[in-house]
């Protein structure tokens, strides 16, 4: 019972984790990871950092000469 107990409380934590970050804009790489391996095997996943800088960038537009900011 309260091994149950304990599995339910972490995925709850682990849901509300990866909203939270979703919510200000940080990417959830275990998502991203899971879609590749699925969907692209055999094809490259990027590491952590890649998958930050390349989001930041898709988000910010940074690079192509035009930042969509916040402000």
């Amino acid at each position: 019972m309260t091994e149950r107990l304990a599995t339910r409380a972490r995925l709850v934590c682990d849901l509300v984790t990866q909203t939270a970050r979703l919510m200000v804009g940080v990417p959830d790489y275990r998502t991203y990871v899971t879609h590749r391996q699925t969907q692209h095997p055999g094809q490259p996943v990027m590491s952590y950092e890649e998958f930050f800088r390349e989001r930041q960038a898709a988000r910010y537009a940074v690079g192509k000469g035009r930042f969509k900011g916040c402000c």
